[in-house]
């Protein structure tokens, strides 16, 4: 088995990141309403992480995102894009950087993390759809796929409305490039 290495992504993984996540979910994933939270942001402090292989590549990425949970206001966090290099493909790196990103999360405080992905996958995790059954996307979205956990018992509950965009914007073109990719 391939040696992977998980740590923080920095600013040289910007293009490997981009063309990985390109590979992985094709040219549409930046028309997905994630995408359009994520825009002209940053993401959220600490919550950027990357695999590596023993050369150094990049072979996996998963990074999280300050947002608003409904109309009250709520912080929390909206994880993704997840991905992993098919070179790398069921040897577990999603896992791996799944478990660092939600333990990281909780530790660092924060109180709940929303993502639209797979139900099946993303159940192992603690994830399930009914913490966010009242909440929405800002565009298209399958609501089977949106999908809550709560690092603090009752983060969640009642939350309604629009998930929004609250995380520090990109201010130069090279925290932009960054953020997104360029």
């Amino acid at each position: 088995m391939p040696i992977v290495t998980l740590g923080y992504e920095c600013a040289g993984d910007a293009a490997a990141r981009e063309a990985l996540l390109d590979l992985a979910m094709g040219a549409n994933r930046r028309r997905k309403s994630s995408e359009a939270i994520r825009r002209g942001r940053l993401p959220a402090e600490g919550l950027s992480f990357a695999a590596t292989d023993e050369a150094g590549t990049l072979v996996g990425t998963v990074r999280l995102w300050n947002v608003a949970a409904g109309d009250d206001g709520r912080p929390a966090l909206l994880l993704g894009p997840l991905a992993v290099a098919p070179t790398h493909a069921g040897l577990g790196v999603g896992s791996r950087l799944m478990r660092r990103a939600v333990a990281k999360a909780a530790w660092l405080g924060h109180a709940a993390i929303l993502l639209v992905g797979d139900p099946e996958y993303y159940e192992r995790f603690g994830f399930a759809a009914a913490p966010a059954a009242d909440l929405a996307m800002p565009g298209p979205f399958e609501r089977h796929r949106l999908l809550g956990l709560e690092l603090a018992p009752g983060a969640l509950a009642g939350a309604a409305g629009l998930i929004r965009p609250t995380g520090a914007e990109a201010r130069d073109e090279a925290a932009l490039d960054l953020a997104v990719g360029a």
